[in-house]
């Protein structure tokens, strides 16, 4: 079995120091370990998942795409995007892949600003309130 020293000397952490620093839980991060958008980077002799520092960036990735509304398939398409631009993976160069980034950043960008727009009218409601 891998002790917490070994782990720390590898670079991994478990599951539950992964959740204790994204802030998710065990159980979100299991889900996206079954559904293949974040896979742990390997395992304990008995079994227990292990994530590196990279999963961990990824998940922050994953973390910071849910609160502008992106599914799972969209995270996951996302996500390949990334890894074949970072990757050097074939078609890294092509042109599509590029667009297809493009296209993300434009949904991201709007839905930043709806979320932008749904804070104002938050505060204008708080602004009424206050003012009663």
């Amino acid at each position: 079995m891998t002790s917490p020293a070994t782990t720390a000397a590898t670079g991994t952490m478990h599951i539950g120091e992964l959740a204790e620093k994204t802030g998710l839980s065990l159980r979100t991060i299991r889900h996206y370990d079954e559904i293949g958008l974040l896979k742990a980077s390997g395992r304990t002799e008995g079994g227990f998942r292990l994530y590196t520092q990279e999963d961990h960036s990824r998940l922050m990735l994953i973390r910071r795409m849910k609160p502008l509304g992106f599914s799972l398939e969209e995270m996951m398409a996302l996500l390949k995007i990334i890894d074949t631009l970072q990757g050097g993976v074939a078609g890294s160069d092509n042109p599509d892949v590029r667009a297809e980034l493009d296209t993300f950043i434009a949904q991201a960008v709007e839905r930043r600003q709806k979320l932008q727009d749904q804070l104002g009218m938050a505060d204008e409601f708080l602004e009424v309130l206050r003012t009663q």
